[in-house]
């Protein structure tokens, strides 16, 4: 008997694509399509209910493949944007073996296989068929293998063996083109950041391996004990320079590598101290982009998130629509504006051109009656 594949929480033009790639994908005649009650559903978790649609169909224990341009999403399998047959057919394939289609190593050096890297914002696409890591509801509890399957892709070739301790700081961080005075933490891991893999660890704080120019770090998975670092600033010489067997080994007792944008994102969190951010107005209206991933240690922000699809709203607004603190509202906003997730709303009346005053003739006036 065949399986079959649902198709829910999308338009119809996302529907009519995703159709005529399963015919192409379909060609062996071992899926047919079906409703909500299918063996595997497809939502489109880029739209502004497919995010609900996966809700419900999570709680009635369906597996639920999600449709979207981001990196990762919170179903259990993902379909990369735009629709690509061949990626389609790939993980119907797996699904038809009933296992996750494979994991194909990202091109790295032979002598060097690297782990893994969870996708996210910044993070390299996943090669398209893959199973995405699924983030939990608030409240779900996350499956005891979910380390390994965040491990999706590899990260790139290790770099040469650290260099003697008085050169440490030149190379972490580029000289000629990042400063090496203190910073916060949110600057070390930005764009002009650190420059090879680096090792963070304050007092008997937390550790964490950072390879900034990879996009990931080693660390645990809870972000909430990691806030002490994004206080204050840090120099180039609270950082140390591991060599690559320090690095792989303790990289393995700390579980697979994340995405440095996870950072970015917490860090933002960190940022106002529950209000918005310098550089952005606090009365102003902001809106997210595209649906953002949620943390499960931050139950509250789904429904701030829910909200901010709606429309473009300001702090206040987007608080009474969710039903959230203001603070707390303040604070998901900055995170997602760090990473890109979120943006300032232009006023549409601030952009309304005033029109020129009428001229003083009589036939402007009686025009004008």
């Amino acid at each position: 008997m065949a399986l079959t594949l649902g198709i829910t929480g999308m338009d119809g033009k996302t529907e009519a694509e995703l159709r005529a790639a399963f015919d192409i994908a379909n060609a062996a005649g071992r899926w047919a399509l079906g409703g909500d009650d299918a063996d595997v559903v497809v939502v489109d978790m880029d739209s502004l209910y497919g995010p609900m649609s996966w809700l419900r169909l999570h709680a009635a224990g369906k597996r639920v493949i999600g449709l979207t341009a981001m990196e990762r999403t919170q179903t259990d399998f993902r379909l990369a944007r735009p629709i690509e047959p061949t990626a389609l057919a790939g993980l119907l394939d797996g699904l038809s073996a009933g296992m996750p289609a494979p994991e194909p190593a990202v091109a790295a050096a032979a002598s060097d296989p690297a782990p893994g890297v969870a996708a996210f914002a910044d993070a390299p696409a996943p090669t398209p068929g893959t199973r995405e890591a699924s983030v939990e509801a608030p409240g779900e509890e996350r499956d005891a293998d979910a380390a390994e399957t965040d491990a999706i892709l590899a990260a790139e070739a290790a770099p040469e063996a650290a260099p003697e301790a008085a050169t440490i700081g030149h190379d972490l961080a580029d000289a000629s083109s990042v400063p090496d005075h203190d910073r916060p933490l949110s600057d070390w891991i930005g764009l002009r950041g650190l420059s090879r893999r680096a090792r963070l660890q304050r007092g008997d704080g937390p550790v964490l391996l950072l390879d900034v120019p990879a996009g990931v770090w080693h660390g645990q998975a809870a972000l909430k004990p990691l806030a002490g670092y994004f206080d204050g600033s840090l120099s180039i010489d609270d950082f140390d320079a591991p060599s690559d067997a320090e690095w792989e080994s303790e990289a393995a007792s700390l579980g697979a590598a994340q995405p440095v944008a996870r950072l970015r994102w917490f860090g933002g969190l960190q940022a106002g101290k529950g209000a918005i951010a310098d550089g952005h107005d606090p009365a102003g209206r902001f809106r997210l982009l595209k649906w953002p991933q949620t943390e499960r240690e931050y139950p509250k922000h789904f429904r701030i998130a829910t909200a901010m699809m709606k429309a473009p709203a300001t702090i206040a607004e987007i608080a009474d629509a969710s039903g959230v603190a203001r603070e707390e509202v303040a604070d998901f906003v900055n995170a997602n504006l760090a990473t890109g997730y979120a943006e300032p709303a232009t006023d549409p009346a601030a952009d309304t051109p005033v029109p020129a005053p009428r001229g003083g003739g009589l036939l402007d006036r009686i025009r004008g009656r």
